[in-house]
């Protein structure tokens, strides 16, 4: 920071009243610690005596009676004034917490003690408001099994609240529950009242005013995250974790408490997760899943360039409480002592135990010390959560100085040394499974590689002199140069095994080039040989493949797990591992949460296509995981926008005073509405509400509900289609909605219905027939299901349908098929436009259900045309040989669409005679479209 910037920020400081009346020596700390928290200034121009606060800093004090004394004037219909109270009180002890550092009245332990003490209160009060204002409505719970008190609600803290080792700007994990499913004094369900007081509790905590925030409130790691139920009773908690639980959720119960409740229920909740978090035994099958996320955890670092972040990065705090958490969970069951929930208990158990040497407790002690006070540090700058340390020349003078460091390069140094400490010991707690390569063959290539000249006339070789000779190769830096030299040796041994060295090469050295300023992959490669063998395997054989890792080299890593390459994950598990992915990052992070989504979305296709490249999962296997991915993607973005929606307007009224999560739902149509994806498919949605079209939110920024869903459905869109670095989730198809481009983006459920009933053509019915309900409020997907059915199944003609659906194939055939045919004469054919291709067959599909569905309705069970397929010939309306042709001329059909994807055809034109089954499924198709729609 330059001499004239330090110059105005004490010329600023200057200017306060309050800050002339002091002596020389406060005037001083002020200084330091203003310029250190430019938060804690802001904070301070509104104070009038900041003699009086500093007695106030330095003085013995409970936040928490100070704060009971404050609630116990609270007014049940003053909730602003109980919001700024609740606010004023915060800001004024985090004020003070920030200057008892700075004057090292705090260590870094006490500090994250003393702001997980706040939180509890403020958890407390807000809760006891909560309950009183919304009783008045709901009526008072029933009486609890365990205390004989009417039932409360019981909140349990997580992650670093539940262990008291807060940040002093951090977010607040939550979870919610009650006892029992019963009802109140007023007849309502325990459910709504307790829902209904969990969200007044979220608000008075997380909503930001003008006075800012008591606790960003974090509720993603309740069951099925942001998809599940904002409060569960214990029965259906227990049933959960017995039936659901995930692995890394255990991870996440190891700090879990309850701060409010009944003490019996309290008690009766621990009984319940105890055993889910903890076995009896020594956990060795916990094993691998630590490998597992040990390696997801380095493969982010490296995805997310994270070097620059202390919690997440290199020899960063996760490493160390990963550390700690390790030995809690493997052998936690059978030692009690290692049942704590902070870290820096665990650390010392593990010393006490003897499961690390003394000298690795102390040193992950210290660093973990360090760490965690300089992430205190970068929040008090602007009372913003981070751990990521600025770029900046000021910030970083203001963390040095924060610290007592004289310079940003002390500051630097020391974290270096003890992240590199950090590492050192996370590298070495469970061992990586990795290839072992021939040493004496692999010197071979490694001298050859590093000879002055290769001057072997073999084409691998002459194509390897190539690549070394190029220019931005020879200019590489001597680390990254270090780095290619390690992996280029492993890669020729590998390609000289196989007979086509030298074009496997060609295929692949363009990935190489588009590496060749983040060599870091280099040395990804070179350290897992297994990885390599299968970049030689896969690339050659897909073009498309091939660009992917071009354009997105962060995909590398997934060649790593060969096990998790070639085993497609179920649609839980996919979904279980996004939300995992997004828990690490802050909730007011969109950006950061859209790259992980991007990311996440483009690793698991390219799964998709390696099984499909070598042949491991049949196409519909194929096509349903690709559905799932789009699923669990959508989903999540709708999760994300219906939040930012909240926060900034508060929540949709809805009809009949419900109280579900999500009021809005998506349907998906075409491919994705027909579980029929594939790698580029567009995505054809419509979108519903269920709130009140005359209604409004609840604030802080009051909008009409249609208002509402219209921006959520407007912010969905941006989510799914926005271009970032790392490009787009999917391109979004609105066409389909009622009245399609001119029609409203989002469409009360009472106008959808209406629409289908009354306006809809036959060519949208023809669409319905493939339309599925894939995210948003439960009794939405109820409703829609009811809808669709009762269209599909209303009594139609068959000569007005049959002259309705082959009218508009025609019109698709002078649009589209003609004009490819054209295109492409003689023997190119296109799979999907072309007659005897992808169109005809679904159009007879859509026409065989639209016509018997009525006497028939479980033909429209399914979306898709394999099963809808199976449904017609159960039915008797197509005959069980017509169904076998027509469903090996679909999927045969299909795999020269995927085909020509895979080879980075997107024109979707293929040559008849490279298909041997191609041109008898052509052929079935005209056969049973004259049959069938000629007549």
């Amino acid at each position: 920071m330059s001499q004239k910037q330090q110059q105005k920020e004490r010329e600023l400081l200057a200017c306060q009243p309050a800050f002339l009346q002091l002596d020389e020596s406060l005037q001083k700390f002020y200084q330091t610690a203003c310029f250190a928290s430019p938060w804690l200034f802001g904070w301070l121009k509104s104070c009038t005596d900041w003699s009086a606060f500093m007695d106030f800093v330095k003085a013995d004090v409970d936040a928490n009676r100070e704060l009971e004394g404050l609630s116990n004037d609270w007014r049940l219909d003053d909730e602003a004034g109980v919001m700024k109270q609740l606010r004023c009180w915060r800001n004024r002890h985090m004020a003070r917490l920030i200057c008892r550092d700075q004057l090292q009245l705090n260590n870094v332990r006490t500090t994250a003690k003393a702001v997980s003490d706040l939180a509890d209160s403020a958890v407390n009060a807000a809760l006891k408001w909560s309950t009183d204002a919304v009783q008045q409505r709901e009526g008072v719970a029933a009486s609890c099994r365990f205390s004989g008190q009417p039932e409360q609600l019981v909140v349990i803290a997580m992650g670093k609240h539940g262990a008291q080792e807060l940040n002093l700007s951090s977010d607040i994990d939550l979870i919610f529950a009650y006892p029992s499913q019963a009802e109140t004094d007023k007849d309502k369900p325990h459910e709504q009242l307790f829902t209904r007081i969990a969200r007044k509790l979220i608000k008075l905590l997380d909503a930001r005013t003008a006075d800012g925030f008591v606790f960003r409130v974090d509720m993603r790691l309740r069951p099925w995250g942001q998809s599940g139920a904002l409060v569960s009773n214990f029965s259906a908690l227990q049933n959960y974790y017995l039936q659901h639980g995930r692995f890394w959720e255990r991870f996440a119960m190891v700090k879990a408490r309850s701060i409010t409740g009944a003490a019996e229920a309290q008690a009766q909740l621990q009984q319940i997760l105890m055993p889910f978090v903890y076995r009896r035994y020594v956990d060795y099958q916990a094993i691998g899943a630590l490998r597992e996320l040990k390696q997801k955890m380095n493969a982010e670092v490296r995805r997310h360039r994270l070097d620059r972040n202390i919690k997440l990065g290199r020899g960063g705090i996760r490493e160390v409480e990963f550390i700690a958490q390790v030995f809690q969970l493997i052998r936690g069951g059978q030692d009690v002592r290692l049942q704590q929930r902070g870290t820096w208990p665990v650390l010392s158990v593990l010393a006490e135990v003897e499961l690390l040497p003394f000298e690795a407790v102390e040193q992950l002690q210290q660093a973990y010390d360090f760490l965690r006070d300089l992430e205190h540090r970068i929040q008090a700058i602007d009372d913003q959560q981070g751990q990521t340390l600025p770029s900046d020349e000021l910030s970083l003078m203001r963390l040095a100085c924060a610290i007592g460091y004289s310079s940003v390069d002390q500051l630097e140094q020391q974290l270096q040394h003890y992240r590199d400490q950090v590492h050192q010991h996370f590298s070495l707690l469970i061992s990586e499974e990795s290839e072992q390569l021939d040493t004496a063959e692999l010197n071979g290539y490694r001298q050859q590689w590093l000879a002055d000249k290769l001057e072997n006339n073999e084409p691998l070789v002459q194509r390897l002199a190539q690549f070394r000779d190029l220019a931005a190769v020879q200019r590489l830096a001597p680390s990254a140069r270090q780095n290619l030299d390690a992996l280029m040796p492993i890669l020729w041994a590998k390609l000289q095994a196989c007979s086509d060295a030298a074009s496997r090469f060609d295929a692949i050295a363009p990935i190489l080039e588009a590496v060749l300023r983040r060599t870091s992959y280099f040395s990804l490669l070179a350290e897992n040989p297994a990885a390599v063998s299968e970049l030689v395997k896969l690339v050659p054989q897909s073009q498309w493949l091939a660009n992917n890792f071009i354009e997105k080299p962060y995909l590398l890593d997934e060649l790593i797990d060969l096990r998790s390459l070639y085993s497609l994950p179920t649609k839980v598990e996919l979904m279980d591992e996004l939300h995992q992915q997004l828990l690490r990052i802050p909730e007011e992070d969109l950006e950061q949460q859209m790259e992980v989504m991007r990311h996440f979305r483009h690793a698991k296709v390219l799964r998709a296509a390696a099984c499909e490249i070598t042949g491991l999962l049949p196409l519909m296997k194929i096509s349903d995981y690709l559905a799932w991915v789009a699923e669990v993607v959508v989903e999540q973005s709708l999760s994300l926008a219906w939040q930012q929606m909240l926060a900034k307007y508060g929540r949709p009224s809805c009809l009949n005073d419900e109280v579900g999560e999500v009021s809005f739902g998506v349907i998906a149509y075409g491919k994705m509405g027909g579980l029929e994806l594939s790698y580029e498919s567009d995505l054809d949605l419509v979108f519903i509400h269920r709130a009140d079209p005359q209604g409004a939110t609840d604030g802080p920024k009051v909008i009409e509900n249609p208002v509402f869903m219209a921006r959520l459905g407007q912010k969905l869109i941006h989510l799914l289609s926005a271009q970032t670095a790392s490009g787009s989730l999917y391109e979004v198809d609105m066409r389909l909605r009622p009245s399609g481009n001119s029609g409203m983006l989002v469409s009360s459920v009472s106008a959808f219905a209406d629409y289908q009933q009354r306006e809809a053509w036959v060519w949208e019915h023809q669409a319905l027939v493939r339309a599925r309900f894939i995210a948003g409020d439960a009794s939405l997907k109820q409703a829609f299901d009811q809808i669709r059915q009762s269209v599909l199944c209303q009594p139609r003609s068959r000569q007005l349908l049959l002259a309705e659906v082959t009218a508009m194939r025609q019109k698709m055939r002078q649009h589209q098929s003609a004009h490819v045919s054209a295109r492409y004469p003689g023997n190119d054919f296109n799979v999907k436009q072309d007659d005897g291709g992808i169109i005809d067959l679904e159009f007879m599909v859509q026409f065989w259900v639209l016509l018997n569905a009525h006497d028939y309705p479980q033909i429209t069970r399914f979306s898709d045309n394999v099963r809808t397929l199976n449904e017609l010939s159960s039915a008797g309306i197509v005959s069980q040989s017509e169904n076998e042709r027509l469903q090996q001329a679909y999927l045969t059909l299909r795999q020269a669409a995927h085909h020509c994807i895979l080879s980075a055809q997107s024109s979707g034109v293929v040559q008849v005679e490279k298909h041997s089954s191609l041109a008898q499924a052509i052929e079935d198709v005209i056969s049973l479209w004259r049959q069938h729609m000629l007549t």
